[in-house]
């Protein structure tokens, strides 16, 4: 059986990261490797991952330099043949996630990538559902209008790390988009997109509703294409990006979720 790394990264996470690690520990499928890079958190989070951590197999703990760092440090700790990200505010959506990942690599081994949907849901009510976020297959044209797939719901072969490098520190908020950008553009690779539902997310993270830090991480998703030559219009990359923001929300309406198989 084919083995998953799955890697968490957390800073002073303890109210949620309980929901990331059962989340974890239910997905059906059985060779999973989970290690947590923690950023030296200050409060019980480690305790917490000591306690609920059941399919934990490694923790780092340290100061770093941010998430896209904490993501570098897991990566060079990884061994899985696929390797997929879930921080410490995000959790499957149904313990299936994992077995449906593998089941479309294992069916095609010149697939570089699968991803699926993601849904935002309310930070104090997680049965509240406040976006949907749907990708499709990826393209260069694709990402050059803003839509990329949601990062946490993508999962890349080992080989595509290797040839592509991980993420650029010089981008502090949109390392993730810059590194997508740079897989689908640069190199080209090869990707699946599941329509299901693989991850919730609460909200409130990096750009968190606040309109200057949405703007500031359009610019390095901007500047991100650039480095990769992708050229993007300004004007139909935000209009883009505000269609299908406004889009997620109207999906979230008809979302019904599935059971979660643990609860939060």
């Amino acid at each position: 059986m084919t083995k998953i790394t799955l890697l968490t990264a957390c800073y002073n996470s303890a109210a949620t990261i309980r929901d990331t690690l059962k989340s974890i520990e239910v997905q059906t499928y059985a060779n999973i490797e989970h290690i947590i890079v923690d950023g030296a958190s200050k409060d019980n989070t480690l305790e917490v991952v000591k306690a609920e951590g059941r399919r934990v197999g490694r923790v780092v703990s340290g100061p770093d330099k941010g998430i896209y760092d904490a993501y570098n440090k897991g990566l060079a700790l990884a061994t899985g043949e696929v390797i997929g990200f879930l921080n410490s505010d995000d959790f499957y959506a149904h313990p299936r996630v994992i077995e449906q990942v593998m089941a479309k690599f294992d069916a095609d081994p010149s697939l570089d990538a699968v991803h699926a949907n993601l849904v935002y849901v309310d930070r104090d009510d997680v049965s509240k559902v406040t976006r949907l976020w749907r990708s499709q297959k990826s393209t260069a044209k694709r990402i050059q209008r803003g839509f990329y797939p949601a990062h946490p719901t993508l999962f890349l072969r080992r080989r595509v790390y290797e040839r592509a490098g991980g993420f650029d520190l010089s981008y502090r908020m949109a390392a993730d988009g810059e590194f997508m950008g740079r897989i689908f553009g640069r190199f080209g690779i090869t990707d699946a997109h599941v329509d299901d539902i693989w991850v919730i997310m609460r909200d409130g993270g990096t750009t968190g509703g606040n309109w200057r830090s949405i703007a500031r991480q359009n610019s390095e998703l901007r500047r991100g294409l650039r480095a990769n030559g992708i050229k993007s219009s300004p004007t139909m990359f935000l209009v883009a990006k505000i269609i299908d923001r406004t889009l997620q929300r109207s999906r979230a309406r008809n979302v019904v979720l599935p059971p979660l198989g643990f609860e939060p």
